[in-house]
């Protein structure tokens, strides 16, 4: 099941729960724009390519859309509207006032200089300023763009409508990005497991964790865990994987990986094949990588007691029902990794204030924010007798659905 399939059976089952009307149900779910544009360059060697930018601007009756631009080869129409619809309900999980919108462009950034991107950057934002903007849609940094790339589009940007720094979040923090924001994903993904661990008696320390991704999420997750007690077992990324049972030395793992641009040849523990990585023993297992890699295939095969989702859509339906009935908590996508999402908005926040908080105030409203979504996931949970997954959906679209028919929708 794609992406795309897989969300909207997700939102469909919880739209059945929350007795939703059906117009209004298929209103929630048509996107409320998509763009498709082509974006020509010269390469560095005088030769023109072309790409193909797509974005997807979901629902804004929250507030303006809200998602990142990832730059992939595999960006496609499919996995950008099921992005896009997720982000809605992930802002509205985190009860920040935005809708949902993702963005991408189908091309290889490794194989790009970084001339070549910005150039990529630039006639994309060309082609789409009209259609983003401060109070419309604010695009954030996503699988293959970051800081940098936000500081071309936020300058393409201005040259059409004067300095705007709120126009995109994720930024250089020399051009008004937040002080902790490059760890707020990983670091929201920590208060997260925190909370849903504490449910059940327990904490962070003396946990075994598995991590699959070690980019700027699965990283960061890994020393805010680590510096917290936990004994991160093994990790994956593209290059290899490795495992240690008496816990690896993470500190020692990030400098190896900076040095040569992977985990791969990490003398601190044994290789393994990271096809495997999935089904290693451990307590809490976080997918930080790309989607639905937790399927029906080795669902049966997977021995965390605990899923936390930093990745998005990591796990197909199907493998959904066979880790329920194994009794496998899931914290689902659109509560764990909310954390860069919930420090955009306080990027957005202090951009249009002119004001910049310390970190340690960023640190601690995030806290707040993710503490609070738990509880309000927990509570929907009871009232609608459900799982984790349906009670962060079900929070999501009933706060969607009532802002929709606040601002004046009619059946």
């Amino acid at each position: 099941m794609n992406a795309l399939a897989a969300t909207s059976r997700n939102f469909k089952q919880a739209a059945k729960l929350l007795g939703l009307d059906s117009k209004l149900e298929k209103s929630l779910l048509i996107p409320f724009r998509e763009i498709k544009v082509e974006c020509t360059i010269p390469k560095d060697d005088g030769t023109l390519a072309s790409y193909v930018g797509f974005r997807v601007q979901h629902d804004n009756a929250r507030g303006p859309m809200k998602g990142g631009i990832r730059y992939h080869h595999e960006v496609d129409p499919d996995e950008v509207n099921a992005l896009a619809q997720l982000m809605t309900w992930k802002t509205a999980v985190a009860n920040i006032p935005y809708g949902g919108a993702k963005g991408g462009i189908g091309c290889s950034p490794g194989e790009l200089s970084i001339s070549e991107l910005e150039r990529l950057t630039r006639v994309f934002t060309q082609k789409i300023h009209d259609l983003i903007g401060i109070h419309t849609d604010v695009p954030a940094p996503d699988m293959g763009t970051n800081s940098q790339t936000m500081a071309w589009i936020l300058d393409e940007y201005s040259k059409f409508h004067g300095y705007s720094p709120a126009v995109v979040t994720g930024k250089p923090v020399d051009l008004g990005g937040s002080l902790g924001r490059d760890a707020a994903t990983g670091r929201g993904v920590l208060f997260a497991t925190e909370a849903l661990l504490a449910e059940h008696g327990k904490g962070i320390a003396g946990q075994r964790f598995v991590i699959q991704g070690f980019g700027n999420v699965g990283s960061w997750a890994a020393q805010l865990i680590s510096e917290a007690g936990g004994k991160i077992v093994a990790i994956s990324d593209v290059t290899g994987a490795v495992k240690n049972i008496n816990g690896l030395d993470i500190a020692q793992l990030v400098k190896h990986s900076a040095e040569n641009k992977g985990i791969k040849g990490f003398s601190g523990g044994d290789a393994i094949d990271p096809n495997s990585l999935l089904t290693e023993d451990c307590d809490v297992l976080l997918p930080a990588a790309l989607g639905g890699v937790i399927n029906k295939d080795n669902a049966n095969d997977i021995k965390a007691k605990y899923i936390i989702e930093a990745a998005n859509h990591p796990t197909d339906p199907e493998a959904d029902e066979i880790l329920s009935k194994k009794g496998v908590l899931i914290l689902p996508d659109i509560l764990a990794n909310s954390g860069g999402v919930t420090v955009s908005y306080f990027e957005w926040v202090q951009n249009i204030q002119g004001f910049m908080w310390d970190e340690e105030k960023v640190n601690a409203e995030l806290r707040t924010y993710m503490t609070r979504a738990f509880g309000d996931v927990k509570a929907m949970c009871r009232s609608h007798n459900c799982d984790l997954r349906m009670g962060a959906f079900t929070l999501g679209v009933n706060r969607v659905a009532r802002a929709t028919v606040l601002r004046g929708w009619e059946a």
